[in-house]
């Protein structure tokens, strides 16, 4: 039910314990002013209101290529992949099988 500004001052309690049903929406010539809203209702809303102001990872990365290109820099340089060998655990451990089944015979 839309409540004008003096109904809800008169019918204040009627109006919060309305909102446990529906938010209560008070005018004021006509216009929206307020909305009462329960407490469940607030907390969800204050929810959603966190995630929609969290940046998104994409976000992110365009922030960070932007403050790149701010600073000049157009890429990155990377060193080799090749020039540092890292051991493969799953190729040692088929190694290590492969041996063990010859040394059994299998």
């Amino acid at each position: 039910m839309p409540w004008n500004i003096a109904q809800a001052k008169q019918q204040f309690s009627e109006v919060v314990r309305l909102t446990a049903l529906e938010p209560q929406a008070i005018y004021n010539r006509d216009k929206p002013v307020a909305i009462l809203v329960s407490p469940d209702e607030f907390a969800q809303f204050s929810k959603w209101r966190a995630l929609q102001q969290e940046t998104s990872l994409i976000e992110q990365f365009n922030e960070g290529r932007a403050a790149l290109t701010e600073a000049g820099l157009t890429a990155l340089a990377l060193g080799s992949r090749n020039a540092t060998q890292r051991p493969n655990a799953f190729v040692q451990m088929l190694n290590a099988e492969a041996a063990s089944g010859q040394a059994t015979g299998h």
